[in-house]
């Protein structure tokens, strides 16, 4: 991939995610979401307890509320979680389709990673021309 994109542009561009297909866009875009600790954390929670979070929820987590905020609009800008507002507070729920697709996205992806009984990746075997 990195030799082709440099040939046709002329160019180091591997940050332009445009040049990536829609399936490895949406992949990446989930896997950041889920690249954080509290993150894990916060979505394995609201799923086993199976309610809405409200309130102060750095007494939950060993965050402080700015840092657990950012956490939180990382999840909600995947669209993993949703805030609605009842009675003056926020309520931070899990979204159940984008939880289902999460799944199956996972899924695909580790079956595309699966790699043979015994693989072994040779050194040099492969080298990628510098151009």
């Amino acid at each position: 991939m990195y030799v082709y994109v440099k040939k046709k542009y002329n160019k180091m561009v591997l940050a332009k995610k445009e040049l990536f297909e829609q399936e490895s866009q949406v992949r990446a875009n989930l896997f950041k979401a889920l690249a954080h600790p509290a993150r894990l954390q916060i979505l394995k929670y609201l799923a086993q307890t199976r309610i809405c979070l409200s309130g102060d929820l750095s007494e939950m987590f060993p965050l402080t509320r700015t840092t657990l905020n950012q956490h939180m609009n990382e999840l909600k800008n995947a669209g993993l979680i949703e805030g609605h507002e009842k009675d003056g507070k926020i309520l931070y729920c899990l979204v159940p389709d984008k939880i289902r697709e999460m799944n199956i996205i996972l899924s695909q992806f580790s079956c595309d990673m699966e790699l043979p009984k015994g693989f072994c990746c040779e050194y040099n075997s492969y080298k990628i021309s510098e151009v």
